[in-house]
């Protein structure tokens, strides 16, 4: 009997969990609230565990004749530029991980979703938001906004961290506002002094405040996003447009790499950063949730998007595995909440650490910084990031 399936929310966990489940051969249905499809934001980082499902997707080609490659990912003093370790990515991940590590534009990897989505027959209803659900007999009716219901016979909620989908599973409960603030932009490489910017993924770490920059678009784009620690947000909107001199007094007296690069910018976007605590569960009968509905990430490992495309991946094949569709969704719980907890939580520490917020963290940094010096701080950084970059949900499950 075929699965009929709706989704709630068209951003990249949506898009990805709609594509694994239209190569299964599921019927697939996108539900998404806005009316127009795309992705406000910038760049993101797509590590080997992520780019492993891309290529079972069969997305990998399109989207490596867009993103960029870095060489390596450099964590340094805001001031001097002192190293505290450089990790190889470009070939190393290749080598160590059998995928690369890119950087991509947002609205470039959700296009290239999209488009795949569409080939493989996946019906997207734009303006039309899933207030909530209630459990049948035949599996989950879906309420949306304008007062209209749909019966299905999964519903996944992939609907964000202010997931309507989880309220209804879970109740209704707020995420709360971290005190940290991200601005977050594009410069044109053009408009930028040659060779600026170093070809990596570039992190700038200092009090009460970090900044990273890398390239997108095979360097034809910088991205940049530039966290700080914030506790008067007052405004409603989660996400707005940012004030660019701001932005450039809150970073004055950095290295001339991040003073630079701003002086350059003319736009960006301000977000409030906003997590809940791990979950317990995800799974309600019919009803499962996907990516920031159910684990919201900092950005602070880069993996936000990551974790939504495991998820995506794992869920499918839970469902094409098992006959007994409610025990799939479990199994997709039980294979993915620690490991995303896991990352939310050591997500939440770096915070600490980028800021240089105690004396702890501060001695950490000088240790790595004497490492550095003597070459032993990128082998443990590296060892560090193996166990998110050496997961490969596809192995897993085949």
């Amino acid at each position: 009997m075929s699965i009929n399936i709706a989704i709630a929310g068209a951003g990249i966990g949506g898009l990805c969990s709609a594509l694994a489940f239209a190569k299964q051969g599921y019927t697939v249905a996108v539900y998404e609230r806005n009316s127009n499809l795309g992705e406000v934001g910038a760049g993101l980082q797509l590590s080997p565990n992520a780019m492993h499902v891309l290529s079972a997707l069969g997305v990998v080609d399109k989207i490596k004749a867009i993103a960029f490659a870095p060489q390596s990912a450099v964590m340094r003093h805001f001031k001097s530029g002192a190293e505290y370790f450089s990790v190889p990515l470009a070939d190393t991940c290749e080598d160590q991980y059998a995928a690369e590590y890119l950087h991509i534009h947002r609205a470039d990897l959700h296009f290239i979703l999209h488009q795949a989505c569409l080939e493989f027959g996946v019906n997207a209803h734009l303006g039309q938001g899933v207030k909530g659900y209630q459990q049948t007999v035949q599996g989950v009716s879906i309420e949306f906004n304008d007062g209209t219901s749909q019966q299905a016979d999964i519903l996944i909620g992939a609907d964000g961290i202010r997931s309507n989908v989880q309220a209804c599973m879970l109740g209704e409960k707020k995420p709360y506002f971290t005190g940290q603030v991200a601005w977050r932009g594009t410069v044109a490489t053009s408009d930028l002094p040659k060779g600026l910017i170093k070809p990596n993924a570039n992190l700038w770490v200092g009090p009460d405040k970090h900044f990273v920059s890398y390239y997108l678009r095979g360097g034809d784009l910088v991205n940049f996003v530039a966290v700080q620690e914030r506790d008067d947000w007052r405004n409603e909107s989660w996400n707005e447009p940012g004030d660019i001199s701001q932005l450039r007094q809150t970073f004055s007296g950095w290295h001339p790499e991040v003073t630079e690069l701003l002086a350059a910018t003319q736009s960006c976007f301000l977000w409030a950063l906003f997590d809940r605590k791990p979950l317990t569960q995800w799974v309600d009968k019919n009803v499962a949730l996907l990516g920031d509905a159910c684990h919201p990430m900092l950005p602070f490992l880069a993996q936000g998007a990551a974790m939504a495309i495991e998820d995506a991946y794992t869920l499918a094949a839970c469902l094409s595995i098992n006959a007994d569709s409610q025990a799939a969704l479990l199994q997709y719980q039980n294979l993915r909440i620690k490991r995303t907890s896991d990352i939310q939580i050591a997500a939440r520490a770096n915070a600490n650490l980028y800021h240089m917020s105690t004396p702890v963290e501060r001695a950490k940094l000088a240790v790595l910084k004497g490492l550095s010096k003597v070459g032993l701080s990128e082998s443990l950084a590296s060892k560090k990031l193996e166990s998110i970059y050496g997961h490969n949900v596809v192995k897993q499950l085949s």
